[in-house]
């Protein structure tokens, strides 16, 4: 019983478009503009809201019923692309290296067909453009706009090269890591590198702390739970014959379960702090856990996935470490996640890459599965 929609040359015209001309977080203007333009075209009511960039329409159904979201992520990456495309990006230095590009035309085209298909509505589906999810931010400025509060359940999708095009994975398991910054800042006391014993300079201990950091994830996670932790920027001195006062290094920490994300930061205070004490400075932490693992609801998942047999190749789901702002939804709604397969091929680049290349031909599942995984939450929901 699910839909089986064609992909029309004007989808791929708007995708070709949407590739060509991304635009950084929050600064989506144009993007939003051709968006809003695309959904009145086609019918579509966009509803006024608080939101600068991003956007939401509204598709009413001919019978009462739930009322369910739709969300697509808008913005590009500050990447120089480099690919062969015909319709690469005209923006220099932005790209969409993530594949949002994608996902605006996933949800554009089950838009088009659920505007067309009102008889097969009961209730009523929002239309949700999200902004500035590679800052890790734009869903809870979605969610603090009040869009979502209004929904039942919210649908979102992210393309995923690892797979071939044809195939989803959807299911109950997590998807993507729970993300944290963290910041450390080294207090010392500076001198003349010629008289180190008149100080107690920080490099050291930095360099202690970077090393004995690595030990979280061997010696103190399960090894049957994925947990990385990656030092990404480290800082100290000016000149080559100072010893500097003050030093610090910047990383981030991605995990699957709440309980590994709470143990690497109990552990990392810890042996911060220990080894600062050691060298006699001090140490300040800044630890933000501000992204959550991306987990669907597990009922609406199940009823969403045992579907996707009928139009598309169900595959299990092969979690990733990149992180999606999408896991905020689940603080106000029920979500629903899936990877869209967009590549496939042996020697594809993966997200983030100047060549990464996601193919014309993920849009088929890609709009099939936000059209039958509303039509599916919609009946659940009633």
């Amino acid at each position: 019983m699910s839909e089986h929609i064609e992909i029309t040359p004007e989808l791929i015209a708007i995708r070709h478009y949407l590739h060509e001309h991304p635009e950084r977080s929050f600064k989506e203007t144009s993007t939003t503009a051709y968006l809003a333009d695309q959904l009145r075209t086609h019918g579509i009511e966009v509803l006024d809201t608080p939101l600068q960039t991003g956007l939401v329409g509204l598709i009413e159904g001919t019978r009462p019923g739930p009322r369910i979201a739709l969300r697509a992520d808008i913005d590009g990456l500050p990447i120089q692309e480099n690919t062969d495309l015909d319709f690469k990006s005209a923006n220099d230095g932005v790209m969409h290296g993530c594949g949002h590009d994608l996902h605006m035309s996933f949800l554009l085209g089950a838009a088009f067909w659920l505007a067309d298909h009102r008889d097969r509505i009961a209730g009523s589906i929002k239309i949700l453009f999200q902004p500035a999810e590679e800052t890790g931010r734009g869903a809870s400025h979605v969610i603090a706009s009040g869009a979502v509060d209004d929904v039942d359940a919210i649908i979102g999708t992210h393309n995923n090269p690892d797979y071939a095009p044809g195939q989803i994975a959807v299911g109950v398991e997590p998807m993507m890591a729970g993300c944290v910054e963290f910041h450390v800042s080294l207090h010392a006391e500076g001198t003349h590198a010629g008289y180190p014993h008149m100080g107690t300079g920080p490099l050291e201990a930095l360099a202690s702390m970077i090393l004995s950091l690595q030990t979280i994830v061997s010696r103190n996670a399960s090894p049957f739970h994925p947990l990385v932790l990656s030092i990404t920027e480290v800082h100290g001195g000016d000149v080559w014959n100072v010893v500097p006062a003050e030093a610090g290094f910047m990383g981030t920490v991605r995990y699957f379960y709440k309980e590994d994300g709470q143990l690497a930061e109990r552990r990392f205070r810890q042996q911060v702090e220990s080894i600062a004490a050691g060298y006699g400075i001090t140490a300040d932490v800044d630890w933000d856990d501000f992204q959550d693992p991306m987990v669907s609801d597990p009922d609406l998942a199940k009823a969403v996935a045992a579907d996707v047999p009928d139009y598309a190749d169900l595959q299990p789901i092969h979690p990733s470490m990149a992180g999606e702002d999408f896991s905020e939804f689940a603080k106000a709604t029920r979500p629903v996640f899936a990877f869209i397969g967009s590549n496939g091929t042996p020697d594809h680049h993966d997200w983030h890459s100047p060549q990464f290349v996601g193919f014309d031909e993920a849009l088929q599942a890609g709009v099939e599965f936000y059209v039958n995984a509303a039509l599916r939450l919609l009946e659940e929901l009633a």
